[in-house]
């Protein structure tokens, strides 16, 4: 794995602009000891909500990312970026298109040292993700390898994301996943609700990506920071 502004991370927490979040439950997360706070949602996303969220974040120490999903939520001022491509989709507008329009409007300004191509491989059909791009989730073990080839060894993406947003995926397929990576960060997010599945995810991920449980179930996902933690 090649070292960058996010490779030690191990333990991440993701926060949707759009969704709402007391002071209490941010401060939780903000000094639960996770590495990082990454800010982005699938739909909702506007420079408002952004910016107040990262404002609210900033107080803290942690390090805050932003996954850029819309133009209208590219905000300046985080730690790191990164800019997600839609590998399993045959809909080039997700892979490239939105991409080149948003270098198009503010290439000049993008902070390339911390800015990270994010390849993104979404598993999971019933996700909102992979109903707004057309993802095709249902790939099996030779085909999810062959993806990976492609944006580790091909492409020289940074990050792999397998996502499965909202549900918890297959181990079997996500340790496959681990065996082909060599150059790239493997990312893993979706159904991690319990210390159990964080150390599950993370014994094959690089880094485990905690998101939706935090909105129902602050304590356990708070309790996913130990068990990754406790894993290394």
């Amino acid at each position: 794995m090649v070292d960058n502004w996010f490779s030690a991370w191990r333990h991440v927490f993701k926060l949707d602009p759009d969704k709402e979040l007391s002071d209490e439950a941010l401060d939780a997360l903000c000094m639960s000891g996770t590495d990082a706070i990454l800010i982005g949602g699938s739909s909702g996303v506007t420079f408002e909500n952004t910016v107040d969220l990262m404002s609210r974040v900033r107080r803290y120490e942690v390090d805050c990312a932003l996954e850029v999903s819309t133009l209208d939520g590219a905000v300046p001022g985080f730690d790191g970026y990164f800019v997600p491509l839609v590998l399993n989709t045959d809909k080039a507008e997700w892979i490239i298109g939105k991409q080149i329009e948003g270098l198009r409007e503010y290439g000049t300004f993008v902070p390339w040292e911390e800015t990270a191509a994010q390849g993104y491989i979404i598993l999971n059909e019933d996700a909102t993700a992979a109903k707004v791009t057309g993802a095709n989730a249902s790939l099996n073990e030779e085909e999810l390898v062959a993806h990976i080839r492609m944006a580790d060894r091909l492409m020289r993406l940074p990050v792999i994301y397998i996502e499965y947003s909202g549900r918890f995926g297959d181990m079997k397929l996500l340790k496959s996943a681990r065996k082909a990576v060599q150059h790239a960060s493997l990312f893993y997010g979706g159904g991690i609700d319990s210390g159990e599945k964080a150390k599950l995810a993370a014994e094959h991920a690089h880094t485990i990506v905690v998101g939706n449980i935090i909105y129902s179930d602050l304590e356990a996902a708070l309790s996913t920071v130990q068990a990754v933690k406790s894993a290394q």
